[in-house]
C-alpha cells in the first residue's frame, strides 16, 4: 500500500475537523497503518490558529477514549492540494471555499466526510454554539465516516 494523506477540514479547526483527525488517527493506529496513512487537519478560517480544539470537544472525545489535546489549528492552506490525497469537508460551505481554492493540478479526493458513512446527512453540523450533546452526535458521525473512509482507502489500496 502507498502512503495515503487525508486532510479534515472544517471553519475554524477547533470542533469537528480535529475531532475527525483523532477519531480517525486512532482507527488508522488500531489496523497498525500509521506508516501508511497520514492524517491532519485544518479551517478554512484564521481564528484559532494554534489553539488546541475547543475544551468541550475535547471532553467529549476523552469519554470515547480520543485524546485531541496534541493538535492545534491551522489554516488551510494552496499547498495542501500537493500533499494531501483526500481532502474532505465537514459541510457543504467549506467544500465550496475548498473548491475555489483548489489547483486544476490537484487530482485526490475533494468531498464532504460524510459521503463516506450512511447517516442520512451530508454535512457534520457544527456544535460551537450548541450544547454539549451536540459534540456527542459529531463524534457519532465522525466515528461512522471514519469507518468508511478506512474501508475506501484500503479498497483502492490493495497490496
Amino acid at each position: 500500500m502507498t502512503q495515503v494523506n487525508v486532510l479534515f477540514v472544517c471553519l475554524g479547526n477547533i470542533c469537528r475537523s480535529p475531532t475527525a483527525h483523532g477519531v480517525f488517527e486512532q482507527r488508522v493506529a488500531q489496523r497498525g497503518l500509521q506508516e501508511r496513512i497520514v492524517v491532519d487537519s485544518c479551517g478554512t478560517g484564521d481564528w484559532h490558529i494554534g489553539h488546541p480544539p475547543d475544551r468541550r470537544a475535547q471532553a467529549a472525545a476523552l469519554q470515547r477514549g480520543y485524546d485531541l489535546s496534541h493538535l492545534r489549528a491551522r489554516q488551510v492552506e494552496p499547498a495542501d492540494f500537493s500533499l494531501f490525497d483526500y481532502v474532505l469537508a465537514m459541510d457543504e460551505s467549506n467544500l465550496g471555499d475548498l473548491r475555489a481554492m483548489r489547483p486544476a493540478s490537484f487530482a485526490g479526493h475533494l468531498g464532504l466526510f460524510l459521503d463516506f458513512a450512511d447517516t442520512g446527512l451530508r454535512e457534520v453540523p457544527d456544535p460551537y454554539y450548541g450544547g454539549d450533546d451536540g459534540f456527542d452526535h459529531v463524534l457519532d458521525l465522525i466515528e461512522a465516516a471514519s469507518d468508511g473512509l478506512l474501508t475506501d482507502i484500503l479498497s483502492a489500496n490493495k497490496p
